[in-house]
């Protein structure tokens, strides 16, 4: 019977039970007739009509409904029911008594408590009924009483068995409970229905402790089990409420805690030493481990007792003791506030406890209490190690004090290692971490391990360091000098140094030196920066590497220098050594601007192998072919200086160029290059060894330190510690930074479309590849797969080129190469000078024959071109030659092509910085017209999906990749799959 809401009614709350959910509410309307009384029309209501009724419910009553919506039934069904099977079928399934889901009924029962507790907290003063047999929910009348009741356990201990029963007070008054038909309506936090009366009860007050008694006196507990329940059961509830006991006694202890750390060392089968509190002292599997690993506990101890911490934690925890046949509890009053600070104050410092335990390496756990042992001490924590583990470790104060002192020609290092009351030798510690050996005996039997971050911040300092002239002394080579400073800034090391040495960490502070009087020519204020750089070093005999962007003016630099050392007296001669490709060249400069200086071209076939005739001239410039086929010779002269250009050729440590050049003898050493690093940070360590050996540490050392954390795990902390070593030393300008009088650079891409011929081509190749490569990843994984990637992706990039790259037969149209074609007819028609650069010399090929058939000049040169330096001065200096085809791979370094304006990129290559370089031949110093550079890009194809991954793969391709081989073991599964899209 519905209630009309425009008659006064009431919202009432009704306690029903339901055959399987236990007891549950409802929520009603009731109308109301004349003298305010309730009739016979009630109404169900829900959260869906509630609004109906808004003029007479309040804010809780809204809450009140939808919380009592969440426990019926068809919620119920809705939750834990994903089979959708009938209420019928579900209830009987899952409450089966002998085949029923206990786990589903104790999550339907845990999720009913929740909400239940909501219900029963929001019905102070609200009409509560219990429901009739009849479906009456005005039934029996319940008054919530708002004083809440106390509980009380009592345990008396017999001859023969412990009776245990709980008594409730109320207002003073006993309840009486028992034999009541009374409901336990919420376990959690209980509450209980008595005569009508709805009681809830002071603290924290468990339902099921309760509802044994509903029916009965008291539980018998048998002498057999009595030390067990006494244990297990009766302790805890000591801790948690208020207990009278006969035939035992429990004495209050209220002692101020004392916070404990304990060590316990974790035996080699991965099984835990004894435990501290009787059990497992780890408890969760994840902190089960290997004996490298500790297990640091907190714990709180009062007077003679010890509680691990608990953040479920009672105020109160109890201590069990039998003496014979008697039992004594020992109620410790717990101040859980002290506790909760002093686990924060470990917290705060690093100590990141899961359930008052952690797991840490020895290194870890003993380096954290060698940083922190002092403020530990401070704040009364006690630290001991587990009484079980046979060996005994080291837990007092640590320390490691460095100094270091410039001396003339390297740093003394001083050090002095304290562990506790023994002093150690700095060179047996030493010897121990460049070993990664973590732990040694003390003379008392102890175990000191040493801390994690002494491995980690003094990991260079112990690599680069070597024994000095006298016994227990150790030096570092002057160039490593920003180690000496990084030390002295992160306060790890006390260091004296010169100023004129600091002024190397401030480039800007490095005195300016005079322009030689015969050098022909004037160097740029940048240029003339790079002069007082490189003669700064000569002055402390430390190598460098000039890696400025092609085009400023490295090879003008450098001959500053060398006429400077001839005009202060220096009479050896020194060696440059470079690609065949740039000899003539570097002559050619060396004439123009350093004429005062001597020079011997010692290359080609015939060349007169006699040392003794070196000391004739000032420079001698030769290849690196030539080195390593004369090294033999050539290692047995002293040189002044050896300088190598285009120094990437020695980025292999195990080439045998590189291997030949590290044999030749010099005072000074430099290197010159655009990309320092191509394939990857080892490209580098290979350099530096040559110009500064042992900058770096040895190969090894430095892949493991640097190499792999910085390329594998993009660890940044590396990479800018890597940094710091070689900033000195490396000196890189871009044009952006120094070269403002360049004219601007404007660069374009030019998209296009395929002609359907060639869509029909590439789509065929690009199903091919694409099952033949995934096919080999999911097989293989990606790093054996990478030779497939490559030859699959370079397949579709010529065919998105031209299909008769890979398809000679074909006979059809290419879109990319008619718009080329067309665009070189329209920039020669307006009389500019194009340089064309392709990766692929088959590409070229096919434009030659266009140009030969259309009678069209051009230069031309890849890596078999024999007249390479007459193909550059011929389009140089000829003006009826306007285009220069190039391959990227043979023409993208040491040339100058100033003559040209426009940049025709054709094919995308891996990395920008490559194509940037070829830009680079036409904008460089010299060039004073705007160059254009046009990238051509086939739409739909492999090659839009690659200048996505240059974006993407961006600051990879900056700090370390300058080669398709680098770019390809960047690839992830992920990036080959968008390629292939």
């Amino acid at each position: 019977m519905k209630v009309a809401p425009n008659q006064p009614f009431k919202i009432i709350y009704a306690i029903l039970s339901h055959e399987y959910l236990g007891y549950i509410f409802e929520s009603f309307v009731v109308q109301l007739n004349a003298q305010g009384e309730y009739t016979y029309q009630v109404q169900n209501i829900s959260s869906k009509n509630v609004k109906e009724f808004k003029s007479a419910i309040d804010n809780t009553d809204y809450e009140l409904v939808k919380l009592i919506d969440d426990i019926q039934q068809d919620y119920i069904l809705k939750k834990f029911n994903p089979k959708k099977l009938s209420a019928v079928d579900f209830f009987l399934k899952v409450y089966d008594p002998q085949k029923g889901d206990k786990m589903l009924q104790e999550a339907i029962a845990e999720n009913l408590d929740r909400k239940k507790k909501g219900i029963l907290e929001r019905l102070a003063g609200k009409e509560l009924f219990i429901m009739g047999s009849d479906g009456n929910p005005l039934w029996k009348k319940v008054i919530w009483e708002e004083e809440p009741a106390k509980i009380r356990f009592h345990f008396v201990r017999n001859d023969d068995n412990t009776h245990y029963f709980p008594s409730i007070l109320h207002n003073g008054k006993k309840l009486e409970f028992q034999y009541k038909n009374a409901i336990v309506l919420c376990e959690e936090k209980a509450w209980i229905e008595v005569d009508g009366h709805l009681y809830h009860f002071q603290g924290e007050v468990d339902g099921k402790k309760i509802k044994p008694f509903l029916a009965k006196n008291f539980i018998a507990i048998p002498r057999s089990v009595e030390e067990q329940y006494y244990r297990k059961f009766i302790s805890p509830l000591i801790a948690s409420y208020d207990v009278v006991a006969r035939g035992f006694d429990i004495k209050t202890v209220e002692p101020t805690p004392r916070p404990t750390l304990t060590i316990t060392d974790l035996v080699a089968t991965g099984k835990l030493a004894p435990a501290l509190f009787g059990e497992d002292p780890v408890g969760d599997e994840e902190l089960t481990s290997t004996n490298n690993d500790v297990v640091i506990e907190l714990s709180f101890r009062y007077g003679s007792h010890t509680f691990p911490l608990d953040d479920f934690a009672h105020a109160s925890s109890v201590y069990m003791e039998k003496q014979g046949d008697e039992y004594t509890f020992f109620k410790v009053g717990r101040d859980l506030a002290v506790e909760k600070q002093k686990h924060q104050y470990l917290q705060e410092r690093g100590l990141k406890l899961k359930n008052g335990k952690i797991k840490l390496t020895k290194t870890a756990a003993f380096g954290w209490l060698q940083r922190h042992i002092q403020d530990l001490n401070e704040a009364r924590f006690s630290i001991k190690q587990n009484a079980s583990d046979t060996k005994r470790y080291f837990l007092g104060y640590s320390s490691l004090d460095i100094s270091i002192q410039e001396n003339r020609d390297w740093f003394d290092i001083h050090a002095k290692v304290i562990f506790g009351d023994y002093e150690i030798s700095f060179l047996e510690l030493r010897q121990y971490i460049l070993h990664e050996k973590h732990e040694f005996t003390l003379p008392n039997g102890e175990v000191a391990v040493i801390p994690d971050w002494w491995f980690t911040k003094y990991s260079e300092l112990f690599s680069f360091s070597e024994n000095g002239r006298e016994d227990h002394q150790l030096r570092l080579k002057m160039h490593h000098m920003a180690l000496v400073q990084e030390l002295s800034d992160d306060n790890l090391a006390t260091t004296v140094m010169s100023r004129r040495l600091e002024g190397l960490k401030q480039f800007d502070k490095i005195a300016p030196q005079p322009i030689p009087q015969r050098f022909n020519g004037t160097l740029r204020p940048y240029q003339k920066a790079g002069y007082d750089w490189m003669s700064f070093l000569n002055q402390f005999r430390l190598g460098g590497c000039l890696a400025d962007d092609m085009g400023l003016g490295k090879t003008v630099q450098t001959l500053a220098l060398l006429q400077a050392q001839k005009e202060t007296g220096h009479t050896e001669p020194s060696l440059l050594i470079m690609p065949t490709s740039l000899l003539y060249n570097w002559s050619l400069e060396a004439s123009k601007f350093t004429p005062d200086l001597k020079v011997l071209l010692y290359t080609g076939t015939y060349r007169e192998k006699d040392t003794s005739r070196f000391s004739d001239y000032d420079l001698i410039i030769t290849s690196y072919g030539i080195v390593r086929l004369d090294i033999a010779l050539l290692q047995s002269f002293r040189f002044h200086y050896i300088i190598l250009d285009e120094s990437q050729a020695i980025k292999n440590p195990g080439s045998i160029i590189t291997k030949a050049v590290k044999k030749l003898n010099s005072a000074h050493r430099l290197i010159l290059t655009g990309t320092p690093v191509e394939n990857s940070t080892m490209d580098l360590w290979s350099q530096m060894s040559f110009v500064n050996p042992g900058l770096l540490g040895t190969q090894r050392f430095f892949k493991d330190e640097f190499q792999i954390p910085i390329e594998k795990k993009n660890d940044e902390e590396k990479s800018k510690r890597l940094y710091n070593l070689i900033k000195p030393f490396i000196l890189r300008r871009n044009k952006v930074q120094v070269a403002t009088d360049l004219p601007e650079k404007v660069e374009q891409i030019t998209y296009s479309e395929m002609s359907p011929e060639q869509e029909k081509a590439y789509e065929e190749a690009k199903a091919y590849y694409r099952n033949q490569i995934l096919e080999q990843i999911e097989r293989d994984g990606m790093g054996k797969s990478q030779l497939t990637v490559l030859q699959g992706l370079s397949q579709l990039r010529q065919l998105a080129n031209h299909p008769k790259m890979v398809q000679p037969e074909y006979d059809d149209r290419s879109g990319k190469f008619e718009d080329v074609l067309h665009k070189i007819e329209t920039v020669i028609s307006e009389d500019h000078k194009i340089l064309v650069f392709s990766q692929y010399i088959k590409h070229l090929n096919l434009f030659r024959e266009v140009l030969d058939k259309n009678h069209i000049k051009y230069a031309y040169l890849d890596g078999s071109t024999k007249d390479r330096q007459q193909q550059v001065e011929d389009f140089q200096n000829k003006p009826e030659l306007k285009l220069f085809l190039i391959s990227l791979k043979a023409g993208g370094l040491g040339l100058n092509l100033t003559a040209a304006d426009y940049v025709f990129i054709l094919d995308p290559w891996w990395n920008p910085a490559i194509e940037a370089q070829a830009v680079d031949r036409a904008h460089r110093i010299g060039q004073d017209r705007t160059v254009f550079t046009y990238k051509f890009i086939t739409k739909n194809t492999v090659e839009e999906k690659i200048l996505a991954l240059q974006k993407s793969k961006k600051q990879l391709a900056d700090g370390l990749i300058s080669s398709e081989d680098g770019f390809m073991k960047s690839l992830t599964k992920e990036d080959v799959l968008n390629l292939l899209a």
